[in-house]
């Protein structure tokens, strides 16, 4: 790991005098709460009723695909999965398949994968992990396609991926089970290849890069999953091989819908506490921050200023998503692991992923460099959204400038009384 100790900054700004933290109170911002309950339950339901011919797996050694993405309860899908196949007479094993994720090494996916539950013990079959792929196609403008070399020696893949929308290109399939074909299954040399195309190249690509994929790796069925607003998972449906696409494609449209998105459009300063690859490619969703490394989010949210406080432990330091950030705190740029940051911006080819951003000594001080930098705004009153992360988006705190907005928006309930933002004794916040 590359770690780098970035020097002390005492900065003072003119007219900081102005600024007043504002009183925070909690909303619950209110989504359709649809989930499933009995999550076993329904896969094993799902498999046995949409797969029409269960005796072709008997004896089959089938691989089944297990993601960089934060998915509630991947463990039970996945072990649910195999546990059916099992009883069906087939031998299974699970590969990590993440692209470049995990520092670009099969140890590294490995460990990423164990962080959601999903370790041999547990799942009760073999995971293997390596980078080493072979080319199974090329497309017509003399494009390689590859496919991890477990996968491709199998007798059959379960393709199993969230589908949701993208963080940096709009198209018909954006992250779901097509991406997983095109990109996932094609670890870090498939991955790499494929990003230095650019991501406005990737509406297109990936649906032409998953149908050579369908008609030359031994894929068995697909598994796509959509998460809710309150990250439930509201849809699992699982598939025949022949309808992968169909159902990525209308997947996709379901997981738009019930994306969470601010009740409010204008605010002054964003703090988000946690970014991290469980949390989004992007670190942080720009489908709700606007913040993105490419374009065509600018319209998401009116936000003036952004202040990320740090990392999920189950990023393993990785920081993609920091260049969002108008400004940070030393201590978060010090638990980033720049060199595993810098394989994935470059393997992305998008190496303004990886700026990093003006930064603080503590959160207090960041957070009113923050609110001073607003233009046109009043330094005594100004309009905060506090997150813990873009997955969290029911229960957040929003400052007392909102309170007239809000208070009668049947899709808000308060749940506090403006109180005073808490610090520590070293200036940073005290979170609930």
């Amino acid at each position: 790991m590359k770690f780098i100790d970035f020097p002390q900054m005492n900065i003072k700004i003119e007219g900081m005098e102005q600024v007043r933290i504002p009183k925070m109170f909690k909303i619950r911002q209110l989504y359709d709460p649809t989930k499933i309950e009995d999550i076993p339950g329904w896969v094993k339901s799902q498999m046995e009723n949409n797969l029409h011919n269960k005796e072709q797996y008997r004896g089959k050694r089938l691989c089944i695909t297990a993601g960089s993405r934060g998915i509630p309860h991947l463990d039970a899908i996945i072990g649910t999965i195999v546990n059916t196949l099992k009883e069906w007479g087939a031998d299974p094993f699970i590969i990590p398949a993440m692209g470049s994720h995990g520092g670009g090494t099969a140890e590294g996916q490995r460990e990423m994968i164990a962080t959601y539950g999903i370790t041999e013990e547990a799942m009760g079959c073999p995971i293997c992990s390596s980078m080493e792929v072979v080319q199974i196609s090329t497309l017509a403008d003399g494009t390689p396609v590859y496919c991890d070399k477990y996968a491709a020696e199998s007798d059959g893949i379960v393709i199993v991926n969230k589908v949701k929308p993208h963080t940096d290109f709009r198209g018909k399939h954006e992250s779901g089970m097509a991406k997983m074909c095109a990109i996932g299954l094609a670890k870090h040399k498939g991955a790499s290849m494929f990003h230095m195309m650019g991501f406005p190249t990737f509406a297109d690509r990936i649906p032409q890069v998953c149908e050579e994929f369908l008609k030359h790796a031994p894929v068995a069925f697909g598994v796509g999953i959509v998460q809710n607003a309150y990250d439930d998972i509201s849809e699992i449906e699982v598939m025949e091989k022949e309808l992968i696409m169909e159902k990525d494609a209308e997947l996709l449209e379901i997981a738009k819908a019930k994306i969470a998105k601010f009740k409010m459009h204008d605010m002054d300063v964003l703090i988000i506490d946690e970014i991290g690859k469980n949390i989004s490619g992007n670190g942080h969703d720009p489908n709700i921050t606007g913040r993105s490394n490419s374009k065509g989010f600018e319209d998401v949210i009116n936000c003036k200023k952004v202040f990320i406080r740090g990392l999920t432990e189950e990023t393993h330091h990785n920081g993609c998503g920091i260049v969002g950030a108008d400004i940070t705190t030393r201590r978060c740029l010090r638990d980033i692991d720049f060199e595993t940051t810098w394989i994935h911006v470059v393997t992305s080819t998008m190496l303004n992923g990886g700026k990093i951003p003006v930064y603080a000594e503590t959160d207090e001080q960041a957070l009113r460099i923050a609110i001073r930098t607003c233009n046109n705004i009043d330094f005594s009153n100004a309009h905060i959204v506090h997150i813990k992360d873009t997955l969290s988006m029911g229960e957040i705190e929003v400052s007392e400038a909102y309170y007239d907005e809000l208070k009668n928006n049947p899709e808000i309930e308060i749940l506090s009384e403006p109180e005073e933002m808490k610090f520590d004794d070293e200036g940073f916040m005290i979170v609930d």
